[in-house]
C-alpha cells in the first residue's frame, strides 16, 4: 500500500481565490497601482463588478444587440488584434467591408449597387455624421458654381437622436427640427416644406423615431420635394436616417419606399450592431453613387500596392464587428433576416394587445411592419388618472429586473410621458409573458399600495436611449 505524504500534497494546494491578497484587501480605483494581481483575481475583481450591471437580456430600452450565436463570439475572437483601418495588413478583412457595402447597396436598391460608394462606421452616429459632411460639401459646391453665399446651411428633421445635434454643432449647420405636438409625433411632408429653403443641404426623414419607434414619411417627403423643384427650381437632398428601419422594412415591409428607389435619396444610414444584428459597434453609411460623395473628403492610402480610399472620422477601430456582420450576412440571407425581424414583430404585437388590457393606456406604435420597428409604445390615457405615473411603473418594474423606459415627448407635447418596449432578436414570445405577468403585478401593487407622491422624471432611473 503506498504512502501519501500530506506535506508534499500541501504544496500543490491552491487557496480559494477569495482569501487571496487581492480579494481581502482594499483596492484602489482611482490611482494607479503600484503591484501587479494575478490574473484570476483581477479577472474576478472585475466580473463581480460587471455583476452589478443590469440584465442585458432584460434591456428592453436599448436598441442594440444584446444576444449573439457562438459562432459570433468566435469570430470576435479570431478578429479581436485586427485592426479595420489597416487594410494592407488584413485584406481579406478589407474585403468584407467592401462586400458587406456592395451588400447593403443591393439590399437598399442603388442603381450600380457594384459601383457604389460607401463604408463601415463605429456606429450609425459616425454614419450619420459622414453623410453630413458628403452634403454639406455638395451643398457648398452648388452654392459656389452658382456664385451664390455658402455661410448659413441648415438641415431640416423631425424628432431627432442626439447625433444631429452633435453633428449640427460640430459642423456650423443651423438645425430645423420639426417639433412634436400633441397628436403629431413626427416629420411630414407640409411641417417640412414649411422650414426647407435655398440654404438646406439635406432633409433628414428617420425610419424610426427614436421617441416611437415610427418611421417617417420618406416617399412622401421626396414626392413633395420634387413638386418644390418643379414649381421653384429649389433641388433639396433627402438622407435617410434608417439606423433601425433600413435592416428592418426591406424584409418585413418591402413596398415602404425609403431607399434609392426614389431619386432624391443620396445616402441611408444604419445601425449593424442594432436590427442588423452585429455585435456592438459598427454601422454604415451607403451613397446612392459614387458621384454623390464629394472627391476632396477622401483620403488615399496604399492598399495592396494600390490606391485604397477612405472616408471616416475615427481611425484604428476593431474588425470584429465588421466580420460578424459580413457572417451574419452570409448566415441569415434574405429569408433568415425576415424570419427574425417578423418574429420580432409578432411579439411586439402580442405585447400591443395585452398591454392596453392591464391598465388606461393608449398605443403610440403598435409593431406594425408598414408603420415602424418592433417597438410598443404607450402613454396614460388622456384625462386619465390612474394613481400612478409611468416612471413609477418602470421603476416597479427595474425592481424585477426589466428596464422598460419611461420618458416625456419633446416640444409642445413634453407634458406627454411615454413608455415603451423594444422588441429584438433575444426576446422570445416566453420572455415577453413573464415581463407581462410582472407588469400585471406592478398595477396590482399600485391598486393595493397607492402612489401618494408619484415619482417624476428628475427621479427615475437609468437611461432611456432617447
Amino acid at each position: 500500500m503506498p504512502l501519501h505524504e500530506r506535506d508534499n500534497v500541501r504544496l500543490l494546494l491552491r487557496d480559494s481565490v477569495f482569501a487571496g491578497h487581492a480579494l481581502t484587501s482594499a483596492i484602489p480605483k482611482y490611482r494607479f497601482p503600484r503591484d501587479e494581481t494575478l490574473p484570476r483575481e483581477a479577472f474576478q475583481l472585475v466580473a463581480d463588478e460587471l455583476m452589478l450591471d443590469g440584465n442585458a437580456r432584460q434591456n428592453l430600452a436599448t436598441f442594440c444587440q444584446t444576444w449573439e450565436e457562438p459562432e459570433v463570439v468566435e469570430l470576435m475572437a479570431l478578429s479581436m488584434n485586427k485592426n479595420l483601418i489597416d487594410a494592407d495588413e488584413y485584406p481579406q478583412t478589407a474585403e468584407m467591408e467592401r462586400r458587406c457595402v456592395h451588400m447593403l447597396a443591393d439590399l437598399w436598391h442603388a442603381p450600380e449597387a457594384g459601383n457604389t460608394a460607401g463604408c463601415s462606421a463605429i456606429g450609425s452616429s459616425e454614419a450619420c455624421m459622414l453623410a453630413g459632411m458628403a452634403a454639406k460639401w455638395r451643398w457648398r459646391a452648388r452654392r459656389k458654381a452658382a456664385g451664390k453665399p455658402a455661410d448659413r446651411p441648415n438641415m431640416v428633421c423631425g424628432p431627432v437622436q442626439v447625433v444631429w445635434h452633435k453633428f449640427a454643432r460640430y459642423w456650423d449647420i443651423e438645425m430645423r427640427e420639426v417639433p412634436m405636438s400633441h397628436g403629431t409625433y413626427a416629420m411630414d411632408p407640409v411641417s417640412m416644406l414649411e422650414l426647407v429653403d435655398e440654404n438646406t443641404i439635406m432633409v433628414v426623414p428617420t425610419l424610426g423615431v427614436t421617441y416611437t419607434g415610427a418611421y417617417e414619411a420618406v416617399e412622401a417627403m421626396a414626392k413633395a420635394l420634387d413638386q418644390l423643384q418643379a414649381d421653384t427650381g429649389l433641388d433639396v437632398d433627402i438622407h435617410v436616417d434608417g439606423a433601425s428601419g433600413a435592416f428592418l422594412a426591406p424584409f418585413c415591409a418591402p413596398d415602404v419606399m425609403f431607399d434609392f428607389r426614389l431619386p432624391r435619396v443620396k445616402s441611408i444610414s444604419a445601425s449593424g450592431h442594432k436590427f442588423g444584428l452585429a455585435p456592438l459597434g459598427v454601422g454604415w453609411v451607403i451613397w446612392r453613387d459614387r458621384a454623390e460623395l464629394p472627391e476632396e473628403l477622401i483620403f488615399h492610402v496604399n492598399y495592396l500596392g494600390g490606391d485604397m480610399p477612405v472616408f471616416q472620422i475615427n481611425f484604428s477601430r476593431p474588425a470584429g464587428q465588421v466580420v460578424a456582420q459580413y457572417y451574419n450576412f452570409l448566415r441569415l440571407g434574405f429569408q433568415g433576416y425576415k424570419g427574425i425581424h417578423d418574429a420580432c414583430y409578432e411579439v411586439g404585437q402580442y405585447l400591443a394587445s395585452e398591454i392596453v388590457k392591464v391598465g388606461p393606456f393608449d398605443l403610440l406604435c403598435d409593431s406594425t411592419p408598414a408603420t415602424g420597428i418592433p417597438t410598443v409604445t404607450w402613454r396614460i390615457r388622456e384625462g386619465e388618472d390612474p394613481g400612478y405615473t409611468l416612471f413609477d411603473m418602470a421603476d416597479r418594474l427595474r425592481a424585477r429586473g426589466w428596464q422598460v423606459p419611461a420618458y416625456t415627448l419633446t416640444g409642445t407635447a413634453s407634458d406627454i410621458a411615454v413608455q415603451r418596449i423594444l422588441v429584438r432578436l433575444g426576446v422570445s414570445r416566453d420572455l415577453a409573458s413573464l415581463l407581462l405577468d410582472d407588469f400585471r403585478d406592478a398595477v396590482a401593487h399600485f391598486d393595493k399600495h397607492p402612489v401618494t407622491v408619484p415619482m417624476s422624471k428628475e427621479e427615475s432611473t437609468g437611461f432611456n436611449h432617447v
